[in-house]
């Protein structure tokens, strides 16, 4: 692998880590705390969408962000030929 191979795939996992960091921060601070209150007059399973956010949504979140980050970095890894022996 190339140094600017090497480097593009680096910018690529960065920027990948970034936008679902981005994604927990807004499900987790933003969700659960900043906008509890206009999401509490949303009810899911009888409970208030911002205290289910919480409480369960924000760990359902990071749980399918994990699925998300292995699927897109075995697709990263295809396309720039990595391959973990």
């Amino acid at each position: 692998m190339t140094p600017e191979q090497r480097t593009a795939y680096w910018r690529a996992n960065l920027n990948l880590l970034t936008v679902l960091l981005a994604v927990w921060f807004l499900v987790s601070f933003g969700f659960g705390i900043l906008l509890v209150e206009p999401l509490n007059g949303i009810r899911l399973g009888g409970f208030k969408l911002g205290f289910w956010f919480a409480q369960q949504g924000a760990i359902y979140c990071f749980v399918l962000l994990i699925f998300v980050y292995a699927w897109a970095m075995h697709r990263l890894d295809r396309k720039f030929g990595v391959r973990e022996d």
